[in-house]
């Protein structure tokens, strides 16, 4: 039994809202290197707000279809940056950085978790969203009973979660760790200290009840 579920933030983009994931205990923040997103940010804001972050909060860089050069540069720039693909990615590509990395899966009827983690067998977690048009979180949930109980690697529960509904999702998937984004903001695009505070919280809730 997976005795604490970890939790990530993704979408950071200012000072304030970084500090208040730490104090939240969440364990994990992701930075978001696509610019056709509302949350996207430059290597150079990411840098900085990395800078932020205490020892034991991991910094994760989200990337879809990039040039091999800007996964350089943020590999280069931001120490102990974990990779997240979230395109088009082939296992080769995704390999290439001989680096641990999560592997975003959209999970449909037809989704097999051991084939995909056979695809990427480098991937440290799969991460489980939503299927959306283009790419990247749609901040929609999928239905959790599609998952089968065989995975072969840690999952990362994502898609549409908040505080209200991240401890059903725990209690039914058993994931290794949740990510939010729309979850946790007052507006698109915008984090909000409380209801980052309210998910972790909602996350050690459900499981102190396990």
């Amino acid at each position: 039994m997976n005795a604490r579920t970890r939790i990530k933030i993704c979408g950071l983009r200012t000072p304030d809202t970084v500090d208040a994931v730490v104090q939240a205990g969440a364990d994990a923040i992701g930075f978001v290197f696509y610019a056709p997103s509302v949350r996207a940010v430059t290597l150079a804001q990411a840098v900085a707000l990395a800078e932020r972050l205490p020892p034991f909060v991991t910094p994760v860089g989200l990337f879809v279809n990039a040039a091999e050069a800007d996964i350089a540069a943020a590999l280069e720039a931001i120490p102990g940056l974990l990779l997240q693909f979230h395109g088009d990615e082939s296992p080769e590509a995704c390999e290439r950085w001989q680096r641990p990395y999560l592997r975003a899966v959209a999970v449909g009827p037809d989704t097999q978790l051991v084939d995909c983690a056979a695809r990427f067998p480098r991937a440290q977690a799969l991460l489980l969203d939503a299927p959306v048009d283009g790419y990247g979180g749609g901040g929609k949930v999928f239905d959790w009973s599609l998952l089968a109980p065989n995975a072969t690697r840690p999952v990362v529960l994502s898609g549409g979660l908040n505080a209200a509904n991240v401890g059903d999702g725990i209690r039914q998937v058993r994931p290794w760790a949740v990510d939010v984004s729309s979850g946790v903001e007052s507006s698109r695009g915008v984090k909000d200290p409380d209801l980052i505070h309210a998910f972790c919280a909602a996350v050690r809730a459900a499981d102190a009840a396990l």
